[in-house]
């Protein structure tokens, strides 16, 4: 067995006790009930199962119950995650996929194990369309954040983690159509449903906002104050129309790409949701595997919206060491979007 570790043990929960405290206060708290009203406002339940969801990876203590939000609709004992791969310009990995040969990752109830539809899937794609590449993975927490959720709602869960490092608009298109054919075609010889076997998972924090605490970077486009913080918003609300909401189509994953990356080189942020590749390329691929399965056309809902100055607080410092890994204030803040397709 090898087992792929923890990343991150300040922002999330890696122990049972500590998951099912989080997942208790959550529910009891003003998140809890944010999260039903949202779910009711959507005209959705606990009962459909999402075929695709973007979800957020920041810390527990910020983003804690936009997780349920989106994951809880995932019923799925397969889990593809697409990741974001924020270290893959270290490794110098651009342009391909990459895949783990863990055989398991670690979970709070239990090791959670590496589905073997990976290895199925990497045999049927070209060898310069992705890399195995296990220390980026092991550094990545885009991934690691989703597990604890996604076991707690399914002690079964089996995952294939694919992160995206960057790469223009036209190669995500390239490798999205065989990765997608690749997917149907393992699914299909398994008997597998999506969204009932097997679901895609897209991860992604929003907009990085503000001018202190990035490295030395302004990311505050429009100021800082209470008007530039509106303005932010209203950004954001028009990415969440624009290329999530609804019935999904190639050209709003391509909308996605040219609010968040620069035209003259796509390697640079225009707006600084850090899921700028995982997100149009997640797309691309659940676009692409739709007539690969004969399946219907996936209709998106944004289920819901906040940032790490506005969502609802979780107390997470008296559970083993857990705590926050950034500031949230005015001048430093994340925005967090749940949505599911349907």
């Amino acid at each position: 067995m090898r087992k792929r570790g923890i990343a991150d043990a300040v922002g999330f929960a890696h122990r049972a006790e500590h998951m099912d405290e989080i997942v208790r206060r959550i529910d009891a708290g003003e998140g809890g009930r944010l999260r039903d009203t949202l779910l009711a406002a959507s005209g959705i339940g606990t009962a459909k199962a999402w075929r695709v969801a973007i979800a957020p990876h920041d810390d527990y203590a910020y983003a804690g119950f936009m997780y349920p939000l989106a994951l809880a609709n995932i019923k799925a004992r397969t889990v593809f995650i697409f990741g974001v791969a924020h270290k893959a310009r270290t490794f110098g990995i651009e342009n391909r996929l990459v895949f783990d040969s863990f055989t398991h990752w670690h979970g709070p109830y239990g090791d959670v194990k590496a589905s073997g539809l990976r290895e199925a899937i990497r045999g049927e794609l070209a060898e310069d369309s992705y890399v195995v590449h296990d220390e980026l993975q092991a550094a990545e927490h885009s991934v690691e954040a989703k597990i604890p959720f996604l076991q707690h709602f399914n002690r079964d869960v089996e995952i294939v983690s694919i992160l995206v490092p960057a790469m223009p608009h036209a190669r995500m298109r390239e490798i999205a159509a065989p990765l997608a054919g690749a997917i149907a075609k393992a699914t299909r010889k398994r008997r597998l449903r999506w969204g009932e076997d097997f679901a895609l998972v897209i991860s992604t924090d929003a907009v990085h906002y503000g001018d202190e605490d990035w490295g030395g970077r302004n990311f505050a486009e429009y100021g800082t104050g209470a008007q530039g913080y509106r303005e932010a918003l209203e950004h954001e609300r028009a990415i969440l129309a624009d290329c999530l909401a609804g019935t999904l189509a190639p050209g709003r994953a391509a909308l996605f790409s040219g609010y968040t990356v620069r035209e003259d080189d796509w390697r640079e942020y225009k707006w600084t949701w850090c899921g700028r590749y995982s997100v149009p390329f997640g797309l691309l691929a659940a676009w692409n595997l739709q007539p690969a399965l004969g399946a219907e056309r996936l209709d998106g809902r944004v289920l819901g919206y906040s940032t790490s100055i506005e969502a609802p607080r979780i107390e997470v410092g008296d559970l083993g060491g857990m705590g926050v890994t950034a500031p949230a204030n005015p001048r430093h803040w994340v925005g967090y979007a749940a949505v599911g397709y349907l």
